[in-house]
């Protein structure tokens, strides 16, 4: 690694691997506890193997990544040559992750600039390409991280659910408890707001809240250059589909990733999930 500027985020953005490794992104895991086991996200347990879980009602729950982990990460970033960092993590209001970048950032040997996007998925994942554009440019500190803010400002993220009851377990429902009440009746589309995941509208079936959900991200894409990710969990033949008529719909469609999330995330909305990120360029 030349002396540069170094990009740090963790394993819920879900950036493909070849984007990492072009870009020099260095990603620190979360846990996943599966009944008495913590394993790392990313390499100790698949999404497959979590929906799995699920499925048969196993007792899941996530856990950040230790202050720890980071100190040990930021110093292999610095020894390798960087001269400062970028941390670019999911939203607060999901995960301490943030708070734990945070502790670490001040034993670190390279300044380090920690930055609780508000975002999740590959609304986490194209702010960190930002700011890794932004640093393999020549840029400061400074400069990647507003890249980043940038990015995240121009990004929304909304998901269609098949139940609200994994949201509810694990706590991160928020505004979205109000549609407890109606949760067997309706189909709930949710969208990323403000960190926290807020209700957007309720639809009667999977078929029409799907219908509802390409609608949504077309309109949100217009006719500007965007990007665009689409994400599931144990759903791909849903989300290649949504994918296809994305591809035909939007017209400033720059590039388009198609995954499946990984357990962090997956633990939290269960499989069924379907979500789209659209991030303006």
């Amino acid at each position: 690694m030349s002396r540069h500027v170094a990009i740090v985020t963790d394993s819920t953005a879900y950036l493909p691997p070849q984007m990492m490794e072009r870009h020099s992104i260095t990603t620190v895991p979360l846990t996943v506890v599966l009944g008495d086991r913590a394993l790392e996200e990313g390499t100790e347990i698949s999404a497959r193997s979590l929906a799995l879980a699920l499925q048969k009602r196993r007792p899941v729950t996530t856990s950040r990544p230790s202050p720890e982990t980071f100190v040990r990460t930021y110093r292999a970033i610095a020894e390798a040559g960087a001269t400062g960092i970028v941390s670019l993590h999911l939203s607060s209001e999901f995960s301490g992750t943030y708070d734990a970048a945070v502790l670490a950032a001040k034993d670190a040997p390279v300044p380090v600039r920690v930055v609780d996007t508000g975002m999740v998925a590959m609304a986490l994942g194209f702010c960190a390409l930002a700011a890794g554009e932004a640093a393999e440019a020549g840029g400061s500190l400074d400069e990647a991280v507003a890249a980043a803010e940038k990015r995240a400002e121009g990004t929304s993220a909304y998901f269609y659910v098949d139940t609200l009851d994994y949201l509810r377990r694990g706590g991160r429902i928020g505004a979205a408890q109000a549609l407890l009440g109606s949760a067997l009746a309706v189909k709930p589309l949710l969208q990323l707001e403000g960190g926290r995941i807020e209700p957007l509208e309720r639809v009667r079936t999977a078929s029409r809240a799907i219908a509802r959900l390409e609608e949504i991200v077309a309109e949100r894409a217009g006719a500007a250059p965007v990007d665009i990710a689409v994400h599931h969990l144990a759903a791909p033949e849903r989300a290649a589909a949504l994918a296809d008529r994305l591809r035909d719909r939007v017209l400033g469609l720059a590039d388009l990733h198609v995954s499946e999330v990984g357990a962090v995330i997956g633990a939290h909305t269960g499989p069924g999930l379907l979500g789209v990120v659209v991030s303006a360029r």
